[in-house]
């Protein structure tokens, strides 16, 4: 479980690890793999050893950095956000916490917004809230179109993204643009005919928003078959607001998630279970918009993989931060502090299928988070405190 030493300097060893959580159970104890006592090397971006720290190996040159009995785990892997938009929406927001309910249609504004802003300031604001992300944790983080809803500004939204992370999604149907209002049909047809052909050469994955006042399970399925077609893999926005065939339509298509899963049947929940498509919660969107909460008991008692992601965007979930998250999975959703870690890190990996993030094993990018408390427990144990003390991303200390 380790590469010899190279050249001194080479290696960064972290050391004095009070808990450690490694995400590998053939390495630790439990689900989490967690190791007490532990220590980690890393050098090249990558892990080359853990393991307790009496058996750290000889040859270890380099820096040392001493956590004093602090914990750590994998940096956190958010698989849903919308970062690349303009404007805010601090109004609806102010409304709908005095009663006003949500609906999709609060997207229309921030489209108004997202295309009269120049590349330049949706970069610096795509750039701030991966900054801020990455401040509590986040070290992997997936983002989408979805503001621009036309050719050029869909085009523009994934490059602009594409600055900052590898996850980029075309959510070509987020919803009917105002130029399309009535005619859902004639834009699915665009999206598919013009707008997939030439922004998919730029994206990893298409996106749809399965939901009534949005689109319906055939125009659904016809943006992520174009999708496919193209090259890109399908994850799907599904059963937010109501029932609907989001569930089933995304393990129809293998999807790789399904995102939201607010509303679902038994039989939504056995076909996720068999499945290989995440079910990725939100809470925070349940939170920011007063929804309910997902059963996430039924779905783990299932034997479904279940993420959690935060979903920043403008309009129903304006937060970075993925503690916030676990807390409220822990405390709304009935997870277990374990359960709630595990999701924000090897389960938002594998909602974007990667299985070199969300762990802490050899060979995997040094991604790894130190909490100013001896437990990963402290995160759902101490809400809203900032916690996340130290950040490596790719080897580096940020």
């Amino acid at each position: 479980m380790y590469d010899a030493p190279g050249p001194a300097g080479r290696w960064t060893v972290i050391d004095n690890i009070g808990t450690l959580v490694t995400n590998d159970p053939e390495v630790g104890a439990g689900p989490l793999g967690v190791i007490q006592d532990a220590a980690v090397v890393i050098g090249d971006g990558v892990v080359h050893w853990v393991g307790p720290r009496s058996r750290i190996p000889e040859g270890s040159a380099g820096s040392r950095y001493d956590l004093r009995g602090r914990a750590a785990l994998p940096g956190f892997v958010d698989s849903h956000s919308h970062l690349v938009f303009g404007g805010e929406r601090a109004e609806e927001f102010a409304a709908r916490m005095t009663g006003a309910p949500y609906g999709a249609g609060g997207i229309r504004t921030t489209i108004a917004a997202t295309r009269a802003a120049s590349d330049a300031e949706l970069g610096a604001n795509v750039g701030r809230l991966v900054a801020e992300s990455l401040h509590s944790g986040t070290t992997t983080i997936e983002t989408k179109s979805g503001y621009g809803q036309s050719v050029p500004d869909e085009l523009r939204s994934l490059e602009v993204a594409a600055e900052h992370t590898d996850e980029t999604t075309l959510l070509a149907a987020h919803v009917t643009p105002p130029e399309f209002a009535g005619r859902t049909d004639d834009y699915v047809r665009m999206v598919i005919d013009e707008m997939i052909p030439k922004c998919a050469p730029h994206a990893k994955w298409i996106d749809v928003f399965c939901e009534e006042g949005a689109f319906d399970a055939d125009q659904s399925r016809a943006v992520l078959e174009a999708g496919i077609a193209a090259g890109l893999t399908p994850r799907v926005h599904g059963n937010q607001l109501s029932y609907g065939a989001g569930v089933q339509l995304a393990v129809e298509l293998n999807a790789a998630s399904v995102d939201h899963v607010t509303y679902t049947r038994d039989a939504d929940v056995e076909a996720l279970a068999a499945s290989g498509t995440v079910a990725t919660l939100l809470p925070g969107a349940d939170f920011s918009t007063r929804n309910k909460y997902p059963d996430a008991r039924a779905l783990l008692d299932a034997g479904a993989t279940v993420a959690l992601a935060a979903d920043c965007n403008p309009g129903t979930c304006y937060t970075t931060s993925i503690p916030f998250c676990i807390a409220l999975a822990v405390r709304e959703m009935h997870m277990s502090p374990d359960e709630a870690v595990w999701a924000a890190t090897a389960g938002g990996a594998a909602a974007l299928r990667r299985t070199d993030v969300g762990r802490i094993t050899v060979g995997a990018r040094a991604d790894l988070i130190a909490l100013d408390a001896p437990s990963y427990v402290h995160l759902a144990y101490r809400p809203g405190v900032p916690l996340v003390r130290e950040v490596w991303k790719d080897g580096h200390r940020r």
